[in-house]
């Protein structure tokens, strides 16, 4: 799994303000109708229970948010940069402005998880998410994101 196969350019966005957490899950959800065709409601209701587990939050300014929907049909994602950092509740206080977000089938099982070990190990790099907050054109990101994949594949 790479990605190519998780990420499409159209899901790639800045935003240059979310006044809060929940705001940002609602602009999250707005993403991944236009990008993917899942309802915006339920998207967001499934993302605001998963982070009433748990904050998603991972830390040093990366959130991981993830659901599963009954209208998706393969493991994808939304990735968004934030102008000004949200606070969302990550366990070093630190507030996020990386925000990859995945979104399984209901039934998903082992492709979900890789796609997270994928999507956490990219993210926990230092020098990608350098490169990722010094860009703020999608299409560069996009660049940047399924580039960083290949890189440490080889």
């Amino acid at each position: 799994m790479e990605f190519l196969d998780l990420l499409k350019p159209e899901a790639v966005r800045v935003i240059t303000a979310a006044s809060s957490k929940k705001r940002l899950l609602q602009d999250i959800s707005e993403v991944a109708n236009i990008s993917y065709g899942f309802e915006q409601s339920p998207t967001l209701d499934a993302l605001v229970e998963r982070e009433s587990l748990g904050p998603t939050g991972v830390g040093n300014g990366v959130a991981l948010p993830h659901a599963r929907l009954s209208d998706a049909n393969r493991v994808c994602g939304t990735f968004v940069l934030l102008e000004k950092p949200v606070d969302f509740g990550a366990a070093d206080r630190q507030p996020v402005d990386i925000v990859f977000s995945l979104f399984a089938p209901e039934n998903a099982g082992v492709e979900h998880l890789k796609a997270l070990a994928l999507v956490s190990r990219t993210l926990r790099d230092n020098s990608v998410c350098s490169k990722l907050r010094a860009n703020t054109d999608a299409g560069t990101l996009y660049t940047i994101l399924t580039e960083a994949y290949r890189t440490q594949a080889a």
